[in-house]
């Protein structure tokens, strides 16, 4: 495939490339090579002419609750934990009807496509059909996703409290299911410290261990949750060092989000197992947790990401979460002048190609990275008004909608409209 645009990609935090009216060639779904003219080679091959539109890598949403996304917007005058007993616990009970969460599901991944997260990291529910049913749609979907049935034996509703034996089972014959499918792995979901005995926790360490798999959840979201879990577990020093006892913060393959009221030992930690730190910064802010500390992380060499977390947030629209979160950081650095505010290639950096590299090379158009791009168009005047190709991301960013972004693709392929228009109807 050859495809002609505007590209705009972020090989590291600090380095923004833009390619202006260039051919990309891609070869069995990864970038080739980018050319200024076409060589001879390529004279008679099709190309795909998108001369005046910008090209940039699909996003990656590594913190997601997909049962959540029909709660999107609703609650958020309460805090965490009196919101997740209020709606969210509620919401999720209604997953063992499998109409519902096929209805569902289906309204959460044409969302997600709509608006350009292409990959994600999604938790489920405790039901292990339910969970199949959201793995089988995105595998029928064309995006790619790890999904993990959520694990939560204490501390929860009747309706909502699984058995220890039973949930380390259902998530075992999961792990084996999803090896049928192309596009998604599963990954292990306790739901946070306090929803999880240290009989299940041991034991998907245990899982962790003998599949070889990643993990996420939740880290220091809120202070009432990091007082709770110094409750539960009087005699571990930390709420990082819980997961790490058990097993569940495998070394590169950890997505911890959140993360706001860290301390230093606890950052040393999460440096040191290379977790990934998901920054939610829409949904810190509705839900009242804080605000992470995102710059200072990032010069202390933290591995973070930008991520949803719907419905904790109340869009899952990941060009609203990067413009939030240089907006929250510009807030913090009024607070504290010595850090800085991160910049939107910045931004742009941790929502494709830091939170990508959780999938392997994903999230830029360097030489061997998947072709993983969506087409945008933000022009409203064209023949009046002429942008920039950095204008019109900045544009997109702060004001984009599904119907700037023209064409979307995985790793080469272009995804059209997952189930049909009519899923949305």
């Amino acid at each position: 495939m050859i495809i002609k645009g505007n590209f705009i990609y972020t090989p590291s935090l600090d380095q923004m490339v833009i390619r202006k009216n260039e051919y990309l060639v891609v070869e069995d779904g990864k970038v080739k090579t980018f050319y200024k003219a076409l060589p001879p080679k390529y004279q008679t091959e099709t190309v795909i002419d998108h001369t005046d539109a910008l090209i940039i890598p699909a996003f990656n949403d590594l913190h997601i609750h997909a049962p959540q996304y029909i709660n999107r917007g609703i609650g958020f005058d309460k805090e965490l934990l009196p919101w997740l007993e209020t709606y969210t616990f509620p919401m999720e009970a209604k997953y063992k009807d499998m109409d519902f969460a096929d209805r569902s599901y289906r309204l959460f991944l044409h969302r997600l496509w709509e608006n350009g997260t292409l990959r994600f990291s999604a938790f489920a529910t405790l039901h292990k059909e339910a969970t199949w049913r959201l793995m089988e749609l995105c595998e029928r979907s064309g995006l790619k996703a790890w999904i993990g049935k959520v694990n939560m034996d204490r501390n929860s509703p009747d309706y909502l409290c699984e058995d220890t034996s039973q949930s380390l089972q259902d998530t075992e014959e999961l792990i084996q299911k999803v090896t049928t499918l192309q596009n998604v792995n599963y990954i292990i979901t306790p739901r946070f410290v306090p929803s999880t005995t240290e009989a299940l926790m041991r034991g998907l360490g245990e899982l962790v261990k003998k599949y070889d798999l990643p993990v996420q959840s939740h880290l220091s979201e809120n202070k009432s949750e990091i007082a709770w879990v110094k409750e539960l577990h009087p005699n571990i020093p930390t709420y990082t060092e819980v997961y790490e006892a058990f097993g569940l913060m495998p070394k590169g393959k950890t997505i911890m989000a959140h993360c706001i009221h860290l301390s230093e030992p606890e950052k040393a930690i999460l440096k040191e197992r290379d977790v990934m730190m998901c920054h939610c910064a829409q949904s810190n802010a509705d839900l009242s947790s804080g605000i992470m500390p995102l710059k200072e992380n990032l010069d202390l060499g933290l591995r973070c990401c930008i991520a949803s977390d719907i419905a904790g947030s109340h869009t899952p629209d990941m060009n609203r979460h990067i413009a939030l979160s240089i907006e929250l950081s510009k807030i913090y650095h009024m607070q504290h002048p010595e850090v800085k505010a991160i910049t939107l290639p910045q931004a742009l950096f941790l929502a494709t190609k830091q939170s990508g590299s959780f999938f392997g090379k994903v999230g830029s158009f360097e030489a061997g990275y998947a072709f993983d791009a969506l087409v945008i168009e933000t022009e409203e005047m064209p023949g009046f008004l002429q942008r920039e190709p950095f204008e019109k991301l900045e544009q997109f960013i702060y004001d984009g909608k599904a119907s700037n972004i023209l064409e979307r693709y995985v790793e080469g392929k272009k995804i059209p409209c997952p189930f049909g228009q009519s899923v949305i109807f």
